[in-house]
This record gives structure tokens, sequence and C-alpha cells, in this order.
């Protein structure tokens, strides 16, 4: 990170200027066998597609809460930090009812319903498919409507690293407390610096989980090795997913 760095999405633009092809966020899913590989430039690519469409197409800007009803998954970080270039709150399992934009995954459509503004559903298929059936009702597919999206992003209005940028288990944090938490606990999950490759098999819906499996690796120049539904991988497996990955620290 550089001096200057006050949001997650400033980290996301260091990292693109220091090194934009190495790994940022490999993910795993072991109730399917996926994986995909991001590099930085990769997921800074979705992002400004994702900001670009929270921004444009959904109106969405400073202050405004956007739900996020997704599980650890790759494009969950995504829409973390378009949220943070947007401005928006990112409000980790929060209340639709109390938000101005709820993201769902596909078992949490019903719950999302509740919002009464925009809402966009993440069918979580590998490589970031659509649903096949077509959008569920009431709801924009991610899938379909991100593609178009420009490349580069420019917020409307310039974001405050001092304003509310994250909530997760009721705690609410700027963007600058998420940067400044996530660098000083850093090395407490032995992320030394650049090259440091963390697994985390976390849940994304607590501190702990957002900052090992995204948060604090971004910090500190290092990558994340993202599980999801890590309890099906047998410990053999996990071996030598550490092995082959170059993992040098885990949480799990």
């Amino acid at each position: 990170m550089n001096a200057t760095d006050r949001t997650p999405a400033d980290l996301l633009r260091s990292a693109l200027a220091a090194d934009p092809g190495r790994p940022l966020v490999t993910f795993y899913d072991d109730a399917t066998g996926e994986r995909v590989e991001l590099s930085v430039a990769t997921l800074a690519n979705w992002v400004a597609k994702t900001a670009n469409l929270l921004q444009g197409d959904l109106a969405a800007g400073p202050g405004d809460r956007v739900a996020l009803l997704l599980p650890a998954h790759w494009q969950t970080a995504v829409w973390l930090l378009a949220c943070s270039s947007v401005g928006a709150i990112a409000d980790v399992a929060g209340d639709p009812a109390a938000a101005d934009v709820v993201v769902s995954g596909p078992d949490a459509l019903e719950a999302g319903r509740a919002c009464r503004g925009e809402r966009v559903a993440l069918a979580l298929r590998p490589l970031g498919g659509r649903f096949p059936a077509g959008p569920p009702e009431g709801y924009l597919d991610y899938a379909v409507e991100v593609p178009g999206q420009g490349d580069r992003f420019t917020a409307f209005a310039p974001v405050d690293a001092e304003e509310p940028a994250l909530i997760v288990a009721g705690a609410e944090l700027s963007g600058a407390e998420v940067v400044e938490r996530a660098l000083r606990e850093a090395p407490s999950l032995d992320l030394t610096g650049p090259g440091s490759r963390l697994l985390s098999g976390l849940p994304y819906d607590t501190w702990e989980g957002l900052s090992a499996g995204l948060y604090a690796p971004l910090a500190v120049g290092g990558s994340v090795v993202l599980c999801r539904h890590l309890e099906r991988a047998s410990e053999d497996t996990l071996a030598k997913r550490i092995e082959s990955e170059r993992v040098t620290a885990s949480r799990h």
C-alpha cells in the first residue's frame, strides 16, 4: 500500500499500479470443484464494471446502504470493493428492508425481496455464469448486467474515507478504519508483506472472515486463497492445496 491509501478501493488501485499480473484472489468451491484465479488486473476490471453498474444503473452513491446477502466468494469480494469505490456502505448480511440496494445469492432471494430499492441477484455459478432460467422475479441478473459496463470507473462524488463504509456483525467501520484495522491485524494472520499467501475458509459474515479473506492480504500486498465449503475437503486435499498454491498461512 501507499501512504495515501485510505480506503479498500485505494488499496486495490495501488496493487494495480504495482503489479497488475500477480494473483490476488484464488477461489475454491469444494462443493462444486470450481477453481478461479483472479489477478489484480482481472479483479480490478470486475470491480470497475460493478462500480459502474452500482453508480450508474442502480443510482447508488456515498452513504447509500447496499445489503450483501452473499457467502465468502470471489464475486462478494468484487462487490465489497465496488461499494468502496462508489462510497456506498457495504452491509454484510444486513437487513434488506433497511437497504437502498440488495445484492443476493441464490439462497437469499426471498429475504432480499424485502428491499424496496434495486435488487441484484448472483447465481454464483462457475466463471460468473447467469441464472439458466432467466433472472429471478424482482431481480436483475448480475451476470447479464455487468459485462456491458465500462472497464474504467470514476466516482461522481469524492469518497470520504472517514464516512461509514462497512457494516459487519453489527459493527460500523469507515473506509479508513477498514484499512487501518486490516494493516494492524495482518501480522496476527502471519501476513508478512508482499508474497504472503493466506488460505481462508472463514465465512464473510464476521470481521475476522473479511479481514482474512480480503482486506488484510490486500493491505500488505499479499493474496488470498478463498475457500468455500472447505469442510467438504479431505485433509489430503487441503494439504495438497496448501502446497500447490504456495500458501504461507491459513485460517479456517
